[in-house]
Order: structure tokens, then C-alpha cells, then sequence
């Protein structure tokens, strides 16, 4: 008879722990339901966001243009807002500021698809460096997840060229200094090693410097950090 009950009992808690697993298995197929629920809400907020990022990127861009065109009267405008950033001042060696100098205006543009990639395009004033005008830089972004980058090939004019992007010497040698120019940063399109930097210098362009240029101008950031510190 013990022996009995101590079958049973085994049975039972079999049977339980059965019930157990079934209830467990359906509570995480039902958590499924509703999770896959949420990503459908997500899906489609996320495809609004973009409807309405792209709507406003259309009523931004004549203001961009008017905000250009300003720009263009203030000397040295966009070669100082570089040199006041804390990360993109790090990018221009002297001979980039002198053909900063030069520049007129910046422009960064999403795709009309916002989800497809944008174009960062520097424009210049004619200059003894450079047969170029403009000198762009377009990120596409692919179905496999990889991004697509495409740059400008700089015409440099005689003298002015190198293989780093830029010709600097020595006073009294010829030897050309081993310093890289931020002109390079377009044609280093294949380079593996330089594609992380490559988006980082980009999105600082897209995200930080062209929303608010005259904040770096005016040299507000500095002054912002300065007060942070402070306190």
C-alpha cells in the first residue's frame, strides 16, 4: 500500500509539473502575442516620425538657404565655426585653414527618403588650391545594412596636390610633412579602417555643427562647458 501511494504521489506531481510547463508555454506564447503587438505600434510610429521628419525637412530647407546666404557675408564665417568646435578643430592643419578661407557655404542634406542617406556638400569661392567649387560627401544607406560612401575626387591645381590631399613642406625642405589635411576625409571612401572615423566626422557635421553653426561662431560651446565647470 505504500508502495501504492508512493506511485501516485509521483503520478500527481508528474501531472502538476505537466500542468505547470503547459501554463508556462502558453503565458509565453500570449507575451509573444503582445510583444509582436508593440513592434507593429513601433513600426508604424516609426514610419510617422520619418513622414513628419521629412515633411519639416522640406519647410527647413528655404530657411537653410536664407541662413547660407547670410553666412556668406561674414569672412572666415564657417573656418572659425570648424576651429571653435572641440572635435573638428583637431581636423585642420594650417594649410586647411588657408583654404578655409575660401569656403562660402555648407550644406547637408537628407535624401528625400530620409532612410536612404544624406549629402554633406562644402562649397567654395575660386581659389589657388582647387579647380573644384563644391566637394561633397554622400552616405547611402543599403538594404543589407551597410552604408555606401561616395566623395568628391579634389582637382587640385598644380603644386597644390599630394597623395594625402595635400601638399605641405617644410621651410627650406622639401620633405612634406607627415600631417594628415581634412581634404583626405573624401577620398577615403574604400579604406575599412577609416569608415568608423569617416561617420564620426559626418554625423558631427550633420548632427552638431549644421543644425547651430553661429553657437561654435560665437564660440558659445566653449563658453557653455566653461559654466558647467564652474559650478
Amino acid at each position: 500500500m505504500v508502495a501504492d501511494r508512493g506511485k501516485k504521489s509521483k503520478v500527481a506531481e508528474d501531472e502538476n509539473a505537466d500542468g505547470i510547463d503547459t501554463e508556462l508555454v502558453l503565458s509565453i506564447e500570449k507575451l509573444q502575442e503582445v510583444q509582436d503587438e508593440l513592434e507593429k505600434v513601433n513600426e508604424e510610429a516609426s514610419d510617422k516620425v520619418l513622414e513628419i521628419e521629412q515633411k519639416y525637412n522640406e519647410i527647413r530647407r528655404p530657411v537653410y538657404n536664407k541662413r547660407n546666404e547670410i553666412i556668406k557675408s561674414i569672412p572666415d564665417f564657417w573656418l572659425n565655426a570648424f576651429l571653435s568646435h572641440p572635435v573638428l578643430c583637431d581636423l585642420l592643419n594650417e594649410e586647411d585653414q588657408k583654404i578655409f578661407k575660401y569656403m562660402n557655404s555648407l550644406d547637408v542634406e537628407d535624401f528625400k527618403d530620409v532612410k536612404s542617406g544624406y549629402c554633406i556638400t562644402f562649397i567654395f569661392n575660386e581659389n589657388p588650391h582647387f579647380e573644384n567649387t563644391k566637394l561633397s560627401k554622400t552616405f547611402t544607406f543599403l538594404d543589407e545594412g551597410t552604408t555606401k560612401i561616395t566623395g568628391t575626387v579634389i582637382k587640385w591645381k598644380e603644386g597644390m596636390g599630394s597623395t594625402n590631399g595635400i601638399n605641405h613642406e617644410k621651410n627650406g625642405n622639401k620633405r612634406p610633412l607627415a600631417e594628415e589635411s581634412f581634404f583626405s576625409w573624401f577620398a577615403e571612401t574604400e579604406q575599412k579602417d577609416f569608415v568608423e572615423l569617416q561617420d564620426e566626422v559626418a554625423e558631427i557635421i550633420k548632427e552638431d555643427l549644421w543644425p547651430n553653426p553661429l553657437k561654435y561662431f560665437n564660440n558659445e560651446a566653449g563658453e557653455e562647458e566653461s559654466d558647467g565647470d564652474d559650478e
